[in-house]
């Protein structure tokens, strides 16, 4: 299989390409920068631009481009770069994507839980509501770029992620340090609900959606949601250091601004739509996910 990829050098679309190139599929990876490498396509997500020539023959492709929500303190023009960076993004690819012939048979957007906002203990599978904030904003509008590809014939698959739990890189990147030292501990009291998702199943289930008839929202999360508080008590075990350091919310809003509201927000999200398509994660609980992230 031919596929195209964008975000090809972030944590998930690194994984992903190097997988689907180890089975011996065909990847292009969409790169802002002159092309360096063979099966480097550029474009530019802003003003809309992307060499078509190199899109031939694609049967598939899997949009990941995005700035990072959490890299910097949230500014009113930071806020646009993240909305921007997305929807302009997908706006420029699914036009590119509509373009070709013949036409991919499937597009995979990445989204993510925050479309649901916060919600408490609510059970959310794709059948549920959208919520309210600013990253529900950007998801819906995100999402609605993508949707524009099924117009042209295109499946189309929006890939719904949760926290993304990794040996390396990610929200891990950034946590793992203080599990290590036994400085870690909840957030804002640690009992809302985080659908988390270790790395090699986010992989498999965008493989999954590449290869499947599965269309629409796709929660890309771990069948057992956990509390975040016992998200951090599962990686603490793992290295045999206490986890009861606690963050208040007004400490975490001193340090990273209106994104400690996102962070400290509550998603108990379900994978349903896998799950019924068949789909079989490696890990389902955070206990096994604990575990692989720390060996």
């Amino acid at each position: 299989m031919r596929v195209a990829i964008t975000g090809s050098s972030g944590l998930i679309g690194s994984a992903l390409a190097e997988s689907l190139e180890a089975d011996g599929h065909d990847v292009v990876r969409l790169v802002r920068r002159p092309p360096r490498a063979p099966g480097e396509v550029q474009w530019d997500p802003d003003a809309g631009g992307v060499d078509l020539s190199g899109l031939a023959g694609v049967e598939g492709a899997v949009h990941l481009a995005g700035v990072g929500v959490g890299d910097r303190r949230w500014t009113e023009s930071y806020k646009r770069r993240i909305r921007d960076s997305r929807v302009l993004g997908t706006r420029t690819l699914v036009r590119a994507l509509s373009s070709v012939e013949p036409l991919p048979r499937v597009l995979v957007s990445g989204s993510g839980v925050h479309a649901y906002g916060d919600r408490g203990d609510e059970e959310l599978t794709e059948r549920s509501s959208r919520g309210d904030g600013f990253l529900a904003g950007v998801v819906r509008d995100w999402e609605a770029e993508a949707e524009a590809a099924g117009e042209a014939g295109i499946r189309v698959a929006l890939s719904r992620t949760g926290i993304v739990l990794s040996q390396s890189g990610g929200t891990l990147g950034r946590i793992m340090p203080l599990v290590k030292l036994g400085v870690a501990g909840p957030m804002a009291g640690g009992r809302q609900w985080w659908s988390w998702v270790t790395l090699p199943d986010v992989v498999g289930a965008l493989r999954f959606l590449l290869e499947n008839d599965v269309s629409g929202p796709v929660n890309v999360t771990a069948p057992e949601p956990a509390r975040q508080v016992d998200v951090f008590r599962a990686l603490a075990s793992e290295v045999h250091r206490p986890a009861v350091m606690p963050a208040p919310r007004f400490a975490l809003r001193a340090v990273v601004g209106e994104f400690a509201d996102e962070i400290t927000g509550s998603q108990r999200a379900t994978p349903e739509a896998l799950l019924a398509a068949g789909f079989t994660f490696r890990h389902s609980r955070i206990a096994d996910a604990a575990r692989w992230v720390t060996h």
